[in-house]
């Protein structure tokens, strides 16, 4: 027999960093709030992406920085061991993959936490696969952001493939790996081992690196890890995927790769069936969910984070959960805006990208013109010399004279982002851009060196 539905005010499905941002929220405003999360408290940041794979590059980082010391200063050996990083992701990171942290962080601000998979199975009613079942009189929250997406590659689903997932909790690097994705997932995680001894092949269908950035940046990655000995294999089809039961086999048609180990990094998916939105009259085949400015999706249900396809970032998760968060309790708050959402690939060099790529800006039917200058030809560039490998590109929209897009790609590229992202997101005029004094020597007066080049 059915159980009773519970009435509650709110019910957030998905407790990520949004999700637990508006939970929390609304629990500590005094409203009844039950957060419903199938995986860890926090969300995939936390235990699997931001943190413990900036653990793993800053750890890898260091290795290339002491190998870089004999054409600097002297000499240094160089000895890699994974041990302390796997060590400080188990403990200071993850506690091993244990949420209760996070869950008591909630539960004290007077939420009520369940522990299972969500779905809407009616308006204003969500039920759990316990048979649970509540009644939202305010709203529901959807932030049940993604799953990695698994090609339809032949043999692929019969072979023990990693995920990101795999990736971070392994305990030693692989002595050989096969990447496929090269993406930001991707990239980030091959050049890390490579820089821990293990042996890298990239793969991509598309023709280049990083394809969702310029194509100066996508080269000057492309570069940097092909010198640094890792395979690129790009416009690359993959044909069949087996397994040996020691390695894997890649069949790219002319070639085969073969490693220990295969990760799987070709993008996320969000499972919208899976959520029960067609009972709210929605699209469940739809790709992402697409709410309005103030979040809402349908009557009272929101739906924030990387299930909206806004950028599958915490601080976007984040800043729609504030716009959410406000609308739900009746307050004032602004629109959604997404025309300056900053990312940064944590390569070395680093990729940052905020706003249009030129391409787009131009498919946008936006009439554009571009600067670009180099890191190693800049003054910090000069000085640095050794890991000085980057680019700062620049889209003007010439109706406005403001920037639409930038890429700040080098040593920090993603910390000199910050000032491009004030820029775009307020419409700084380009001729203010001009007038400014920028600290000598700092990365950042490339902005002005790109700011010179533009025709």
């Amino acid at each position: 027999m059915p159980e009773t539905p519970e009435s509650t005010d709110v019910v957030v499905i998905g407790m990520g960093p949004g999700g637990e941002a508006v939970a929390g929220q609304l629990a500590e405003a005094g409203l009844a709030v039950v957060g419903i999360d199938q995986h860890l408290v926090g969300g995939e940041c936390p235990y699997y992406g931001c943190v413990p794979s900036k653990m793993m590059i800053r750890a890898a980082d260091s290795l290339a920085e002491a190998r870089r010391v004999a054409e600097l200063a002297g000499g240094a050996e160089v000895h890699p061991d994974y041990s302390p990083v796997i060590k400080r992701i188990r403990s200071e990171a993850t506690d091993n993959w244990n949420d209760q942290v996070a869950v008591d962080r909630f539960t004290g601000k007077g939420g009520r936490f369940v522990r299972g998979h969500a779905r809407i199975s009616g308006p204003g009613t969500v039920t759990v696969d316990d048979g649970q079942e509540f009644t939202a009189a305010r709203a529901i929250v959807i932030n049940s952001g993604t799953e990695p997406a698994v090609p339809p590659i032949e043999g692929l689903a019969d072979t023990p493939y990693w995920t990101n997932k795999d990736a971070i909790a392994v305990e030693r690097p692989p002595e050989s790996l096969i990447v496929l994705g090269g993406g930001p997932i991707g990239l980030e995680l091959a050049q890390a081992f490579a820089r821990f001894g293990t042996k890298i092949d990239i793969v991509d269908v598309a023709d280049r690196l990083a394809p969702g950035e310029e194509p100066e940046a996508s080269e000057l990655i492309t570069e940097v890890l092909r010198a640094e000995g890792l395979g690129v294999h790009t416009g690359a089809k993959v044909g069949s995927v087996r397994h040996s039961g020691e390695e894997f086999i890649v069949d790219l048609g002319e070639t085969e790769l073969r490693a220990q180990r295969l990760l799987v990094a070709t993008g996320r998916r969000a499972d919208l069936a899976a959520l029960g939105v067609d009972a709210i009259g929605l699209d469940a085949g739809a790709k992402f969910l697409d709410p309005d400015e103030r979040m809402r999706i349908a009557d009272g249900v929101y739906a924030i984070g990387d299930v909206t396809g806004k950028g599958a970032f915490t601080h976007v998760s984040v800043y729609q959960a504030a716009i959410a968060t406000a609308d739900i309790l009746g307050k004032d708050t602004h629109d959604a805006e997404y025309d300056a959402v900053p990312r940064v690939t944590f390569t070395d060099p680093e990729i940052g990208s905020v706003g249009f790529t030129e391409q787009q800006a131009r498919d946008a039917g936006v009439p554009v013109r571009v600067g670009c200058a180099q890191i190693p030809s800049s003054a910090r560039g000069w000085i640095h010399k050794a890991g000085n490998d980057g680019l700062i590109k620049l889209v003007e929209d010439t109706d406005r004279g403001v920037l639409v897009g930038a890429t700040a790609a080098g040593p920090s590229g993603g910390e000199v982002l910050g000032a491009l992202t004030v820029a775009v997101h307020a419409a700084v005029p380009t001729t203010r851009l001009r007038q400014m004094i920028y600290a000598y020597p700092t990365f950042h007066r490339a902005i002005e060196d790109a700011l010179s080049t533009m025709d």
